[in-house]
């Protein structure tokens, strides 16, 4: 199976190896990994901050970088949310309508695509600790993930999961919210971590490295030994 790759603007710039350890994933799984050098943003930075025009530019790039793919791949629950929930919003009444509501139905966040096409939930990784996972907005409300990175870790050798209370509740990173409102985000942030310490797991794990980048950056304030895992480091692991 032939499989472009969405890498998010954050990973690119800020986490790499993010990106790595997803086409490792997929090729694990059996998939022909393929990256267009030429793709740029999903255009959601700038839509959320009112720039809806720029952001239609980016979008239009988006469609026509992807144009043809079967399947496209993200480890971002966010960028996907984006695209699916947005670009039929956005090209409404437009000539890219239709590219817009075609594009929707093969956009994939790398554990969705995984269990819900591939039907892989075990891909021989281990990874030996105690860790919890938190739900992304994005990918809890936007693009109905729940179970799927859960079955993903459970098959994971030497892993143990432990839910943390209030599981479902926002990190407080919400792109430019974090900006905007900062000690409200400071403060959500800072329960999410009371929540992931009192399970006494070593790691917090996540679809979504734009949380895990806001909690981390808590962690390192606080002086806190817990450690962010993207999904796809845990997955990439031990193989």
């Amino acid at each position: 199976m032939k499989v472009q790759i969405f890498i998010p603007c954050f990973i690119d710039q800020l986490y790499p190896t993010i990106g790595f350890n997803m086409v490792k994933v997929l090729e694990k799984a059996g998939c022909e990994v393929i990256y267009n050098a030429q793709q740029t943003c999903c255009g959601q930075p700038a839509f959320n901050a009112g720039f809806w025009g720029e952001s239609k530019e980016v979008c239009t790039k988006f469609l026509d970088d992807f144009e043809g793919a079967e399947y496209i791949v993200a480890p971002s629950a966010s960028c996907i949310g984006f695209v699916r929930n947005y670009y039929p919003k956005i090209f409404d009444n437009s000539a890219h309508l239709q590219k817009a509501k075609k594009i929707k139905e093969r956009v994939f966040e790398l554990s969705e695509f995984l269990i819900q096409i591939l039907k892989i939930e075990d891909l021989g990784a281990s990874f030996p600790g105690k860790a919890t996972y938190h739900d992304s907005c994005a990918g809890l409300r936007e693009c109905n993930i729940k179970s799927e990175p859960r079955q993903l870790l459970a098959n994971v050798a030497g892993l143990e999961i432990v839910e943390m209370h209030d599981v479902e509740t926002c990190c407080g990173f919400g792109g430019t919210f974090a900006v905007k409102f900062d000690p409200i985000s400071i403060a959500m942030a800072d329960q999410k971590i009371t929540n992931a310490i009192a399970t006494e797991a070593e790691y917090i794990i996540s679809t979504d490295m734009s949380c895990l980048m806001h909690i981390h950056g808590r962690l390192q304030h606080n002086g806190s030994p817990l450690k962010v895992l993207h999904l796809a480091e845990v997955l990439a692991s031990g193989y």
